[in-house]
């Protein structure tokens, strides 16, 4: 009577694998085994699947099968456009209030400050009192320029300092200054007179911010500059520029011209402002 094989038994006994030709049965290979081993082959073979499977699952599967990644992406994105668009609109807002604060100046008004409500604005719109009736805030504050007037003064020759690093571009080839840059006359730029249908050129590399009629000062063409700087050229016969193009130093951006009521002669009135204050142009360009 055979004695019966225990489980550990058949376990641990060793067989022998042989592969042998079909052809001719000569051998090929021979694999020795047990079941225990192959048991713990598998085994092993089968953990490091379901690792390799989990590992998968929870990183790069989750990010192509998962919905609640992508609704992550998707809402962190939206909050990155939401705080771009909120800082582009108030940058817009800061650009549209510079500009308009610049036409109210160079239309004879007086700029706009966050304080002011809408009824104020327009209170302080030119041209709507006559030139011999002063709106009352208008005189105040024309008080109070004159009596700063000496203060205004030190601000602008402290900004000569910053502005010797610009390289300025002669605006007309040809030109004779015919009324100087006064602070207390109320004068802020240069009077150059020209040849008729002479070009007038950027004095700077810029971005144009206003190209437009002025009642007082014609044809007017403005650009701003890197630091704080704008270029003002009034009185033009034509403009060859648009609000929002790109200029180079040199380039022609507009014609001679006698254009609004404040000429009395074919000439450009060249102004030139930093920070907000107006600076001499003859103390940076040779005229």
């Amino acid at each position: 009577m055979k004695q019966r094989k225990t489980i550990s038994n058949r376990l641990t006994s060793r067989l022998l694998l042989i592969v042998r030709d079909e052809e001719n049965f000569a051998e090929k290979t021979t694999i020795k085994f047990s079941y225990a081993k192959l048991i713990l082959s598998v085994s092993i073979f089968f953990l490091v699947m379901l690792g390799l499977s989990f590992a998968l699952a929870t990183t790069v599967l989750s990010k192509w099968f998962d919905p609640r990644t992508e609704s992550l992406k998707t809402s962190s994105a939206l909050l990155e456009i939401e705080d771009k668009l909120d800082s582009l609109i108030i940058e817009v807002d800061m650009k549209d209030r510079y500009i308009q604060n610049l036409k109210m100046v160079l239309e004879g008004g007086i700029p706009i400050t966050e304080l002011q409500t809408s009824e104020t604005i327009d209170s302080f719109k030119p041209n709507q009192y006559s030139n011999n009736e002063i709106h009352p805030i208008d005189s105040q504050f024309r008080k109070e320029f004159e009596e700063d007037d000496y203060e205004q003064l030190s601000l602008i020759n402290s900004t000569r300092h910053e502005l010797q690093e610009f390289f300025f571009f002669m605006p007309i080839s040809n030109g004779v200054v015919s009324k100087e840059f006064s602070v207390k006359e109320g004068h802020y730029g240069l009077d150059i007179v020209a040849k008729k249908n002479e070009s007038i050129k950027a004095i700077a590399d810029g971005t144009i911010i206003m190209s437009s009629w002025t009642q007082d000062a014609g044809y007017v063409i403005a650009i701003q500059h890197k630091h704080q700087l704008i270029s003002v050229y009034k009185h033009n016969s034509v403009l060859l520029g648009t609000v929002g193009k790109t200029v180079k130093a040199g380039d022609i951006i507009a014609i001679i011209g006698n254009t609004g009521e404040y000429t009395d002669g074919p000439h450009l009135h060249l102004e030139i402002w930093f920070n907000g204050n107006p600076v001499n142009p003859q103390d940076f360009i040779p005229l």
